[in-house]
């Protein structure tokens, strides 16, 4: 289990679970996953910041490891 700040960074943006999901193309349970902790393919990883509005260079500011 991978350590992130996916939640305390959605959570500031003051973004459901739902809402970070559709714009990132995955599911809600993915995301739910995810801040738990769970790993998950580089590619939903990629999906996430750009949702999020982040460059892939800056994807240790949500995920770490």
């Amino acid at each position: 289990m991978g350590k992130n700040s996916l939640r305390h960074i959605r959570e500031s943006f003051l973004m459901s679970k739902a809402e970070l999901a559709r714009k990132a193309g995955v599911s809600p349970i993915t995301i739910d996953r995810i801040e738990k902790g769970l790993s998950c393919r580089m590619e939903t990883k990629r999906k996430i910041l750009l949702a999020l509005g982040y460059k892939l260079s800056e994807k240790d500011k949500v995920f770490s490891g």
